[in-house]
């Protein structure tokens, strides 16, 4: 057990030599396509959902048109 005035330095961590990315104007240029392209499929899935909705909102408010049509048709009758 070491005396109390003297203190174990701790091992220092070792520096991990990872390589650093390099980005060529090719790379960069495909990451922009790409990003690009990302975007444009992302437009492309939010406007078709939404065409979607404004397309069932539609059809439900002409149906009940309809039924609201053939509801005051049936109570005139009787």
């Amino acid at each position: 057990m070491p005396a109390s005035g003297s203190a174990v330095p701790a091992p220092a961590a070792p520096i991990a030599n990872r390589p650093t990315v390099q980005l060529t104007p090719g790379s960069a240029l495909a990451l922009a396509a790409g990003g690009g392209a990302v975007v444009l499929v992302v437009g492309a899935v939010l406007v078709s959902m939404l065409l979607a909705v404004a397309i069932t909102g539609v059809s439900v408010a002409l149906v009940a048109v309809v039924l609201r049509l053939l509801l005051k048709d049936l109570a005139k009758q009787h």
